[in-house]
C-alpha cells in the first residue's frame, strides 16, 4: 500500500478516535477560558478534527506527485471525507450543539452526489470534484471546527462566527449539490 493511501486510512482510523473524545461521558477535566467552558476531551476531539482534515489534500497530492494514484485512492478518499465529516456533525447533534436538521441536509446532499457519480461510473463517466465542492469541503471543516471548540476565540468578542460558519456550511452544502446535479443533469436521463 503506498503513503497516499496510508495517509487515506489514517484519516479513516481517526474517525473513531475523534468520535472517543466527543462523546466519552467521562470528562478529563475543563478549561476556563472567561466566557467559554470547555472539556479537555472537546479539546482533544477538535486536535484530532484538525489532524484527520489537514490530511484531506496532502494524500491527493502525494499521489498525484509520485505518479501513485490507484483505484483504492480514489474510493478511499471521498469515503474517508465523509465518514469523518458525518461523524462528526452526528456527533454534534448528540451533544446538542449542532440542530438534526443541519446534519441531515449536509449527510442526504452527500448521498445524492454519491450516488450521481454511482450512476455516472456505471454509465463509464467519471464526475470528477469541482472547485466548489473543495470550497464545500472547507468550509464544512471550519464550520465543524467553529461548533468545537465553542466559539473561541470569536466568544470574547461577541462574534457569532460558530453561527455564521454553519449557516455558510449549510448554504454552501446546498448550492454545490445543486450545482453537480445541473452540471450532470445528462447522466439522470430516462431511457
Amino acid at each position: 500500500m503506498n503513503l497516499a493511501n496510508r495517509i487515506t486510512l489514517a484519516r479513516i482510523f481517526l474517525v473513531p478516535v475523534l468520535m472517543f473524545f466527543l462523546l466519552v461521558r467521562y470528562k478529563f477535566g475543563y478549561l476556563h477560558l472567561g466566557p467559554i467552558q470547555m472539556t479537555y476531551n472537546e479539546l482533544i476531539a477538535a486536535l484530532v478534527f484538525i489532524l484527520a482534515a489537514s490530511t484531506d489534500g496532502l494524500d491527493g497530492y502525494i499521489a498525484r506527485k509520485r505518479k501513485i494514484v490507484t483505484n483504492l485512492g480514489k474510493f478511499l478518499d471521498p469515503l474517508a471525507d465523509k465518514l469523518l465529516i458525518s461523524a462528526a456533525l452526528i456527533s454534534l447533534v448528540e451533544m446538542q450543539r449542532l440542530e438534526a436538521w443541519i446534519a441531515i441536509v449536509i449527510i442526504s446532499r452527500e448521498f445524492a452526489v454519491t450516488g450521481l457519480r454511482s450512476i455516472a461510473a456505471a454509465e463509464g463517466q467519471v464526475i470528477a470534484a469541482s472547485a466548489l465542492g473543495k470550497i464545500k469541503t472547507w468550509v464544512q471543516i471550519v464550520a465543524i471546527i467553529a461548533v468545537m471548540i465553542r466559539n473561541f476565540p470569536f466568544a470574547f468578542f461577541g462574534i457569532p462566527f460558530d453561527e455564521v460558519a454553519t449557516w455558510a456550511m449549510v448554504i454552501i452544502t446546498l448550492y454545490s449539490g445543486y450545482d453537480y446535479f445541473s452540471k450532470n443533469r445528462n447522466v439522470l436521463h430516462y431511457s
